[in-house]
């Protein structure tokens, strides 16, 4: 049974290595934007598109099943997974980590596209951007908020533009895991007043939100973005891979 592993994250590579562990026949995917793994198994680098995209490469490669293990917020991937296997018939399973919960003692405000957030952040003077990649625009529009004195901008990839007119903006390349001490010490350094965030879920970027709950501190939360469904929908990584043996085992029986 031919697998393709849709990754890039941490998750992503802990189920690929349990996968190759009992000798499935895995290719891991992933964009290669931050550091590519080191798996004992094909790795493909930098999308579908230079293959004739996702579809054709599912079709000439005869794939059994695709496993998406992407980013929560991978919405385009995502998608175009569950399209190409509905147009093949190929299954599609999907594995994401459990979306954070506020507790009674955070200080949470979601949002759900840019315009909502730079309204939002008219109540703030030193926000921690930590929800991925903004662009240029999107910057300058926070940049040039009156109420905005400094802006700390951490992405695991350096912005594929120049930000140093930006004078209240500060690049910080980090990634995570993060740990609550640095982040404590990152935070209050800064002087940060909010939070912005993704719900990415997990452990490896939660400690800013304990540090925020601790200091009593805004976050400004990204709500998910509403995927297609897949044929399957896992939230735990056990169940996913007990899932996959079983069913491997189903497909070998009808071969």
């Amino acid at each position: 049974m031919k697998i393709l592993l849709l990754g890039g994250t941490a998750d992503a590579r802990r189920l690929c290595d349990n996968l190759i562990q009992q000798k499935f026949d895995v290719t891991y995917s992933i964009a290669g934007l931050v550091r590519t793994p080191t798996l004992d198994c094909p790795v493909l680098v930098g999308g579908f598109r230079k293959l004739g995209g996702l579809t054709e490469y599912l079709s000439r490669n005869q794939v059994d099943l695709v496993l998406d293990v992407t980013h929560p917020y991978a919405k385009k991937m995502s998608d175009q997974a569950v399209l190409s296997g509905q147009a093949l018939g190929v299954p599609v399973w999907r594995f994401h980590r459990p979306a954070w919960e506020r507790s009674n003692q955070d200080q949470w405000h979601c949002y759900h596209d840019f315009e909502q957030l730079v309204k939002m952040l008219e109540n703030y003077k030193r926000p921690l951007l930590s929800a991925g990649q903004f662009s240029l625009e999107e910057l300058t529009r926070i940049n040039a908020l009156a109420n905005i004195e400094h802006i700390v901008l951490r992405t695991a990839v350096k912005p594929k533009f120049s930000y140093e007119r930006l004078a209240k903006l500060h690049w910080l390349k980090a990634i995570g895991p993060f740990f609550y001490q640095d982040e404590s010490l990152l935070i209050q350094t800064q002087d940060i007043d909010v939070i912005v965030s993704k719900n990415s879920g997990g452990s490896a970027t939660s400690a800013k939100l304990q540090v925020a709950n601790r200091l009593m501190l805004a976050v400004l939360m990204l709500e998910r973005p509403n995927l297609m469904g897949p044929d399957k929908l896992f939230n735990s990584l056990d169940e996913c891979f007990a899932a996959i043996k079983k069913y491997s085992h189903s497909q070998s029986k009808l071969g």
